[in-house]
């Protein structure tokens, strides 16, 4: 299908063809798999023969040209190399449209498949209906798909929507984005930069010590009107004293006017001076801090500084020493001009992007996390990400779209499409999740196995918690049995009916009757029950197929639609060229089981 060829509706979202599989199904299946109907699942004779012609003889000869042609005169025409059982579409003749309610959307969507079986492609599917919709889009792709990403840019362009494309692995033509810069309760700030570490065992007591630091930090930059940002943070962090200073003096303008005379005369006490000298704390930030308690100024917040000024310089940094790796991360290269952009730099011309502009745009966004070339910085940034909108979510919920303008804007659907999800997630996801419905916000996540869900949030429990948020639920092939049976479990067992056939004979004693013994044939029918689907169903879908949990437990089995690049798409240089790099880069990661050129689905070039 080409972006055109997509139906567009404003009631239902297009999924593929397919059918909604109930017990006439599972009776089929049963059936079919029957050993006296083994031969109905292969091909012919002669579809097998020409096959292995054409390998023997590396399809150089005329016949095997023709036999591999794909034209309506070949009645042995290859079939889709798509793998998997194909009994398991074949069981329904006739299949139609699939729509699932729009309304259904808020409570989340979960897609779960194994790498190159069609979820990405299924990704782009979605993305382009919710974009041609007028919903506000925002994608998430750790890896970097090109294909997405010029899709969307395409769509975007074709329904006229601004178009925002956030990428760290290109810099030069990414636009620029804050993760810090943006909150409701300052307490954010620390919580979005502390849940980048490690909370197991002693490293939770180091964690909370660098979260109520960067929490003293933040509260002093909002009360110096400074927007934080990491660098701000790093640099502020690194040297707290002057940041402190700044603090003081502020508080010292607005309560004390006049204050400096007095203060020129105002000196340390010896003991407290000899102490300054031992912590390496600077002289002028603890005068200040010493001043304004004299004045009897002093605040919880000053109270606080004073407190890590009170501490040893390199005791105190050993407390927080896990913050200054992933600092250093966040702000080296150029990805700090990214992550922590100068407003005030008016030669730099890449937009700065907010998710509230992106709202009240009603925008378009990719945002490329470059996952392949830094994991770490790549789930930092994409976490902080996660909770900014979740904080967005709260401040719509409680005052709509539009809250501190002079216009009223009306409630819009904010499409969030996270690709490799588990690659993102932590503690922001989760109440993003549980809460950010009531917001408009409609998830779709992505991933391969639930498994890698588990280990990245490193809890069953809390695994669990989220898995419950997602009231749909679409499953491709799937390689673990445990990741099939979380749709299977979920399904009723239906009663089918099998049929025995018996035959018998015995002897006649009876010296009255003329005849020496009797036979019998029969053929018995009885029901038993069995599970819908089994987890090795999932396991052995083919390519660009799945069974679908829709609208509170239905079973659909579908065949999903293959994208086609739009034909009319005018990328411009540089997003094209960025593609190609993009590209490269996922060919260079894949390991070589994978590397397969496309993906195959029936319906492309095939009948």
């Amino acid at each position: 299908m080409t972006p055109a060829q997509i139906p567009v509706s404003d009631k239902a979202l297009f999924l593929g063809k397919g059918f909604k599989w109930t017990q006439t199904h599972t009776q089929r299946l049963l059936m079919a798999r029957l050993p006296e109907n083994e031969k109905l699942l292969e091909p012919g004779r002669l579809y097998r023969w020409a096959r292995q012609k054409e390998i023997n003889t590396e399809g150089q000869s005329w016949l095997t040209r023709r036999t591999a042609a794909q034209a309506w005169w070949n009645p042995v025409a290859p079939l889709p190399p798509v793998g998997g059982k194909p009994e398991l579409h074949g069981v329904e003749p006739y299949e139609s449209d699939i729509w699932f309610p729009l309304g259904e959307r808020v409570g989340h969507t979960i897609v779960l498949g194994t790498t190159r079986v069609g979820k990405t492609r299924l990704a782009e599917i979605l993305i382009n209906q919710d974009i041609m919709r007028g919903d506000t889009v925002i994608t998430f792709d750790p890896k970097g798909d090109a294909d997405l990403m010029l899709a969307m840019y395409a769509a975007a362009r074709k329904a006229g929507r601004p178009f925002y494309m956030f990428h760290l692995g290109f810099p030069e033509q990414s636009c620029r984005y804050n993760p810090i810069g943006d909150f409701t309760r300052i307490t954010e700030v620390a919580t979005r930069i502390a849940n980048n570490l490690p909370d197991e065992g002693q490293s939770a007591a180091f964690r909370d010590f660098v979260w109520r630091f960067v929490n003293v930090l933040g509260k002093m930059m909002e009360a110096l009107s400074i927007k934080p940002s990491y660098i701000l943070i790093y640099r502020c962090a690194v040297n707290v004293d002057d940041l402190a200073a700044q603090y003081f003096v502020s508080v010292l303008d607005k309560e004390c006017p006049g204050w400096a005379e007095e203060f020129e005369d105002f000196e340390l006490s010896k003991a407290e001076a000899q102490q300054v000298s031992k912590t390496g704390r600077s002289m002028e930030a603890v005068k200040l801090s010493q001043f304004l308690k004299r004045k009897k100024l002093n605040n919880a917040l000053s109270d606080a500084v004073a407190g890590i000024l009170g501490n040893e310089r390199s005791y105190f940094e050993k407390l927080v020493s896990s913050l200054y790796p992933l600092l250093e991360k966040l702000t080296s290269g150029k990805v700090v001009e990214l992550i922590s952009p100068d407003f005030e730099n008016l030669d730099d011309t890449r937009p700065i992007m907010d998710w509230r502009k992106v709202m009240e745009q009603n925008a378009v966004v990719y945002v490329g996390l470059d996952a392949l070339t830094d994991a770490e910085v790549a789930a930092a940034v994409g976490n902080a990400m996660f909770a900014d909108l979740t904080s967005l979510a709260g401040q719509i919920y409680k005052h709509g779209h539009g809250y501190g303008q002079s216009g009223t804007t009306g409630k819009r659907k904010v499409a969030i499409h996270a690709d490799e999800f588990n690659e993102l997630i932590g503690n922001e996801f989760i109440p993003m999740l549980n809460k950010a419905g009531g917001a408009g916000y409609q998830v779709t996540a992505y991933t391969q196995t639930w498994s890698d869900v588990e280990a990245k949030i490193g809890s069953k429990a809390k695994a669990e918690q989220m898995g419950g948020n997602f009231n749909t639920m679409i499953m491709l092939r799937v390689k673990l049995e445990s990741t099939a049976q979380m749709l299977t479990s979920q399904l009723p067992d239906v009663r089918v009916v099998t049929g025995t056939l018996v035959s018998g004979a015995g002897d006649i004693a009876s010296p009255e009757g003329y005849e020496d013994f009797t036979s019998s044939n029969e053929d018995r029918l009885s029901s038993e029950t069995v599970p819908t689907l089994m987890p090795a169903d999932l396991t052995s879908l083919p390519k660009g197929q799945a069974f679908a949990l829709l609208e509170g437990g239905n079973l659909y089995k579908l065949r999903l639609p293959l994208p086609l690049p739009d034909p009319d798409s005018d990328a411009p240089d540089d997003l094209v060229k960025m593609a190609e790099r993009m590209r490269e880069t996922v060919r260079l990661s894949r390991k070589p089981e994978n590397d397969e050129e496309e993906l195959f689905v029936e319906g492309r070039r095939y009948g």
